[in-house]
């Protein structure tokens, strides 16, 4: 497990500035790992600290959630507090966030064990294949070529993928389409799953590649290698003990004042209470507690503040953080991030044979115009960038194709003022305005 210092220089890798935060649920997260090293009678008594993480949109929240989870692999889902509301109005139900929690566990834990049977059901699948694809390959063999000679032949052409492409007869698992009746009082239901039983374990033919086969085939048998009891008990377990859930959009159910629809707000914060506090919520795979989660809260906090939460919730999110707005300097190490959005635009217009290249006076530029565009009209953080440079390359991106050759393109400060002079044109004129 990583120490404090080290989850906050993995996060470095992701996202610019916002050290408190960081330094939050890096503590947050570390505290597990002290909780877990204890006897059970001490940590069955340490609850997690829950956060509440105050900053405008696009300012990194909600990525500061999903990276610290998937440093430890942990289970994880982001849910909005505004699609929720209190027992007895049209509208997702508090419980289905705990319930989606378990199904991203279950996606976790599954592929863990998929990966340890991979190689074992790959051999399978493969075997399976070769005794469907050599009766058909042998009624080609040419007179003069001995049988084990073409074996051989054969043997090597299908590990080196050449009859990948190749139509065979597989039989497969059919699979019942999934109807959801969804935002119903009682939450989600799926009527595939409710009726999947019907349907297990018949058989249909169907033509498909060899290497379409393969991958569905090694889909149904590291299903039969794989212990689903185990899964599930082992993903319950995740859930509990390492499950991290995201509520975005806390502060529209904040009120002031108990009137009209803020009583359906408030309504909501009680119904979310009880699992922040710790209850026991059922699933389809067993039943969770909720008491050990790490609840990590988010919004804007524009009009409402903390304060204009429940008591009693706000007691359950001890960790209140402030985020930082994004400055010129914070948006030009954004962009110059390893995974940043320039590195993406290059890498996918490569494709094209587009090389494009960025010099550090245009990164400037556009970390100027993004601050300006966030302080002139709606302050959308590091989104804005997105918006920039998408109406930046528009043009280079319709006009690329890889049928042409290999094109370094440069993009310097004069092509950023020159291709976003309406933009420019915009802020000189409103520096005019009183």
């Amino acid at each position: 497990m990583m120490t404090c210092k080290e989850i906050v220089n993995k996060l470095d890798e992701y996202i610019v500035g916002q050290y408190k935060a960081k330094r939050a649920v890096s503590i947050a997260l570390r505290n597990r790992y002290r909780r877990s090293q204890l006897p059970k009678s001490v940590s069955d008594e340490i609850m997690p600290k829950n956060i509440i993480l105050k900053g405008p949109t696009g300012v990194g929240k909600t990525e500061i959630a999903r990276r610290l989870a998937k440093l430890v692999n942990a289970p994880f889902v982001k849910v909005e507090a505004t699609k929720y509301t209190e027992v007895g109005y049209v509208g997702r139900d508090v419980e289905s966030m705990v319930r989606d929690l378990v199904e991203a566990s279950i996606r976790v834990v599954k592929s863990e064990q998929v990966q340890k049977v991979r190689d074992k059901a790959l051999h399978l699948v493969n075997k399976k294949i070769k005794d469907i694809l050599y009766p058909l390959k042998k009624q080609l063999k040419p007179e003069e070529m001995d049988t084990e000679t073409f074996k051989n032949q054969f043997e090597a052409s299908f590990d080196g993928g050449l009859f990948d492409k190749d139509i065979i007869e597989v039989e497969v698992n059919e699979q019942p389409k999934p109807f959801n009746i969804l935002e119903g009082g009682a939450g989600e239901i799926n009527i595939g799953q409710i009726v999947g039983g019907v349907f297990k374990g018949n058989r249909k033919t169907k033509k498909m590649s060899v290497e379409r086969a393969r991958e569905i085939l090694i889909e149904e048998e590291c299903d039969r290698l794989i212990d689903q009891d185990n899964v599930n008990k082992e993903a319950i377990h995740r859930a509990e003990q390492e499950g991290i859930i995201f509520i975005d959009e806390i502060d529209k159910i904040a009120a002031k004042k108990v009137q009209g629809q803020d009583v359906s707000r408030e309504g909501v914060q009680r119904d979310i209470l009880p699992i922040v506090e710790g209850c026991v919520v059922n699933t389809k795979y067993g039943s969770i507690h909720t008491d050990h989660i790490l609840f990590i809260a988010a919004g804007a906090f524009h009009i409402a503040s903390v304060s204009d939460l429940i008591p009693e919730l706000q007691g359950r999110f001890p960790i209140i953080v402030e985020l930082d707005n994004l400055d010129k300097d914070d948006f030009v190490k954004i962009l110059k991030l390893q995974t940043g959005l320039i590195n993406q635009y290059e890498q996918m217009l490569k494709v094209d044979n587009i090389d494009l290249k960025f010099t550090d006076d245009a990164i400037e530029k556009i970390g100027e115009l993004a601050k300006l565009e966030n302080e002139t009209q709606e302050n959308l953080g590091a989104r804005r960038l997105q918006t920039i440079l998408e109406n930046l390359l528009e043009d280079i991106s319709f006009n690329a194709s890889n049928e042409n050759p290999l094109v370094e393109v440069v993009i310097d400060k004069v092509f950023v003022e020159s291709t976003l002079t309406s933009a420019f044109k915009s802020h000189d004129f409103k520096k005019f305005v009183l």
